[in-house]
């Protein structure tokens, strides 16, 4: 893997040239799935354009995109590798001009190859922005190409197994890196939920279960009756939550309620490895579940999202809030009072998982437990913040999501001007 990060002996790569179609990028391409438009037009499309220029990378880039919407994952993985192949650089360009008339700030992403939650998304975050970004993916046994010119660095992979390697070996490389670095590889490591669970067990206002990674024969010792479940997870009884190593948006995730559950469960799913916690009953007086998904940007917590649903496993899309005004309304009104009413309970929780984190940029999906303390399911860089709802029913969405919008590019205005006033310091300017 250290020879990928050594870009001095990278060749040069065609990946800009005049006349190709620009990447269509992966907002545009959701925004697309998620309002029901049928992807299958487009993806004949890039195929035809990949078969007429075999070297067209944005076009297998693209097409891996929609095959993996399309629930194509393997195949849609498959194509990226041969983009990859291609060309390691991507770019999406500034959308709109800059506030001051200035040159837009260049932004450079590290990521690592992998599915759509390898990543953090931060094109949506930059969606129509005067910030223009390169992509650029950190392909094993492959040198970096040149590095474009750029104003701040961030390091886009997400925690997980898969990426774990990768995130030790930026560590390595982002102490001598010639400009600003955001999000902190080794900071982005605490976000998996054995780290996340000791960082913040003891953080105030916080309840965090205690999560632990076991293999597929144990979790079949459990639930033959072999081995105890406290001798896995510590003071642990059940229900208790199951899924598979590096999972998102509820696959294979599930609460189980006794030891013989686990039989079906393991029947049901292939996978090798499982993280298994302990199930927190966060139902609200009035029997509903309620989960929230917070951005904490340079240390601040901003609203994203809320969830209302009768059943424990939220996600946003199979709570019901397009088909229910009432719970429409309650996200709106915990939207316009986030600053007073969420935000201000939980502060001390939210202060000390951002100084414990110090992550630039972070997403929490969480909860309230029945005693008032800030539940934490997830922590994630790679949590897709958005502004895809339809306006006509989810009128106070898009103004929020401007919010944090803004919150994102003035984290980056405030990192260069860091560095600028860095730069310029006696002490910085006496090496020179």
């Amino acid at each position: 893997m250290s020879e990928a990060l050594n870009s001095a002996a990278a060749p040069a790569q065609d990946w800009d040239r005049p006349g190709r179609a620009a990447l269509i990028g992966l907002p545009a391409l959701m925004s697309m799935a998620f309002s029901g438009i049928d992807l299958t037009p487009l993806g004949q499309e890039l195929i035809a354009r990949a078969a007429a220029d075999p070297e067209d990378a944005n076009a297998l880039m693209d097409l891996s995109v929609v095959l993996q919407l399309k629930q194509s994952r393997d195949l849609g993985l498959a194509l990226q590798a041969q983009a990859l192949q291609l060309q390691q650089r991507y770019q999406l360009p500034a959308r709109s001009p800059t506030r001051d008339g200035s040159t837009p700030i260049r932004l450079l992403a590290l990521m690592a190859p992998g599915d759509l939650m390898a990543n953090m998304p931060l094109e949506f975050l930059l969606q129509d922005s005067d910030v223009a970004l390169d992509m650029l993916y950190v392909v094993p046994g492959r040198p970096l190409p040149p590095l474009p010119e750029h104003d701040l660095l961030i390091i886009a992979v997400c925690e997980s197994d898969a990426n774990r390697e990768l995130l030790q070996q930026l560590a390595q490389l982002v102490p001598s890196w010639p400009r600003a670095v955001l999000n902190l590889p080794q900071r982005i490591g605490q976000t998996g939920r054995e780290a996340a669970h000791a960082l913040l067990a003891t953080a105030p206002g916080v309840c965090i279960p205690l999560s632990a990674r076991i293999e597929r024969h144990a979790l079949g010792q459990i639930a033959a009756g072999e081995l105890a479940l406290a001798s896995v997870l510590q003071d642990a009884e059940f229900p208790v939550i199951v899924r598979p190593v590096d999972s998102h948006a509820g696959h294979g995730l599930m609460k189980i309620d006794a030891a013989q559950a686990l039989d079906a469960y393991l029947q049901a799913l292939p996978d090798a490895a499982f993280v298994i916690s302990q199930f927190v009953d966060y139902r609200s007086a009035d029997g509903q579940y309620r989960k929230y998904r917070v951005a904490l940007i340079a240390g601040e917590p901003y609203a994203c999202h809320m969830g209302i649903s009768g059943q424990w496993m939220i996600h946003y899309l199979n709570a019901g809030m397009a088909e229910s005004a009432a719970k429409r309304a309650e996200e709106a009104e915990f939207m316009a009072g986030f600053d007073a009413g969420f935000a201000h309970r939980h502060a001390e929780a939210l202060a000390a998982i951002a100084a414990r984190l110090a992550l630039d940029y972070v997403v929490i999906d969480c909860g309230e437990t029945p005693d008032g303390k800030l539940l934490v399911f997830e922590l994630d860089t790679g949590a897709v913040v958005h502004s895809m709802d339809p306006v006509d029913l989810f009128p106070y969405k898009r103004p929020q999501m401007q919010v944090v919008f803004a919150a994102f590019r003035d984290l980056l205005t405030r990192a260069m001007q860091r560095e600028r006033e860095f730069t310029k310091s006696p002490a910085v300017a006496s090496k020179d």
